[in-house]
């Protein structure tokens, strides 16, 4: 065609970012923040508490036993996460563009440093309770739709809501992280999606797609995968795990060597099981 030099090209304004995944894991009401004000100036915070006290029958006129000595207990998180990024920009290229660069570059790298947060968080599924294990690498639960099957998807979210209970863990804020696959059988069974009442819209956590079983269910791609595409699926609470946060630093400064802008930032952080009878965990294989 004639004069294609003469025609401008024209840079859209918005800027098209990566794909984006929910990050639900490090936010609150599945995770707590309890101990972030006691690790500003240390390493590590050292959590305690007390032992169970244990009730006796008592017989008139007889003495009671020796009295029991309360044993405490007592666990340490350390702050041993330490993420950084860093990334230049030339200043002719910023010259040359009416997009702000800088900023459209810094949004990606908060969403990035947030991302291998919600991992860390994920990975500590390794740290839940013997007794709130639903399926092995082994023998994995298989969801499905099937009525009346083991597997139904309904099924497995109760079974995950009685261990739980037999945990001595409290209704409330109950919360259960699903994979993609798992959230669509949950959408697919129209029959259990009208049944389940929606959450309201105040209390909307990321990621949420539905109560059941008294779970408030999110949907997340960071559901831990091992090997053989065994899913990790973690159940609880948010009293299971606590989150600090230490350095939250982003530098911008001129290159010495180079017409261009650096722009670097570390995260530094801490995570933990710290009531492990209050987080479960569901393998499954689809």
């Amino acid at each position: 065609m004639a004069f294609e030099s003469w025609k401008p090209e024209v840079i859209a304004a918005d800027v098209q970012h990566q794909l984006e995944k929910s990050l639900v894991y490090g936010q609150p009401g599945v995770i707590n923040r309890n101990y972030e004000g006691d690790v500003q100036f240390a390493k590590s915070v050292r959590i305690v508490g007390v032992g169970s006290v244990t009730v006796k029958d008592y017989t008139q006129n007889s003495d009671m036993a020796d009295p029991d000595t309360v044993l405490d207990t007592s666990l340490e998180m350390t702050i041993d996460y330490d993420k950084y990024f860093n990334f230049k920009i030339s200043n002719k290229d910023q010259a040359q563009t009416r997009i702000d660069i800088m900023a459209e570059n810094n949004k990606e790298a908060a969403y990035a440093i947030r991302d291998a947060i919600d991992s860390v968080i994920a990975s500590l599924y390794t740290d839940a309770s013997a007794s709130n294990l639903i399926g092995t690498d082994a023998a994995p639960k298989t969801p499905n739709l099937s009525q009346g099957d083991a597997s139904n998807i309904y099924n497995l979210i109760e079974d995950c809501g009685v261990a739980l209970s037999e945990s001595k863990v409290p209704l409330e804020g109950r919360w259960m992280i699903v994979p993609p696959r798992f959230a669509g059988l949950i959408r697919k069974d129209l029959k259990l999606t009208a049944a389940a009442p929606q959450i309201a819209q105040p209390g909307m956590l990321n990621g949420s797609i539905t109560r059941l079983g008294g779970f408030s269910i999110m949907e997340s791609h960071n559901v831990p995968n091992t090997a053989g595409a065994k899913y990790k699926i973690m159940f609880g609470t948010s009293k299971a795990m606590t989150f600090a946060s230490q350095v939250n630093d982003v530098r911008i400064m001129d290159m010495e060597k180079q017409f261009a802008k650096k722009v670097d930032g570390e995260y530094v952080f801490g995570c933990k099981v710290v009531r492990p009878e209050c987080l479960g965990v569901m393998t499954v294989s689809f």
